[in-house]
């Protein structure tokens, strides 16, 4: 599991790539895998600030996408959030692949 810091614009789009990798730094094949991440205020909020748009881009090399378009990020309160990506794999085992924390800035232009 990796831990990676991101920064989101509110009022923007967001798009972040992440590539899995093994521990030995060979990509993690995604065939099959599904893919699912929220956004929350602290790990005990009961509900999500957000759901990111996850997509796989290459199963093979283990990349996937992270996306919410600027009509969803607009209505983000600006501070500092959890995120993680939890997967599902062919056998339907459930892993967390990933977390972190997302700081979400405020806009100027409106």
């Amino acid at each position: 599991m990796g831990y990676t810091d991101l920064i989101l614009n509110a009022g923007t789009d967001f798009r972040s790539n992440v590539d899995m990798l093994a521990d030995d730094g060979t990509p993690i094949d995604l065939t099959g895998f599904v893919f699912q991440s929220q956004i929350r205020k602290s790990y005990y909020s009961i509900n999500a600030t957000a759901n990111i748009i996850m997509t796989v881009v290459d199963a093979a090399n283990g990349n996937v996408s992270m996306t919410l378009d600027a009509a969803n990020t607009a209505n983000i309160s600006p501070g500092k959030y959890v995120y993680d990506i939890l997967v599902t794999n062919a056998a339907n085992v459930k892993s967390r692949l990933a977390e972190g924390q997302i700081t979400v800035t405020p806009r100027v232009t409106k």
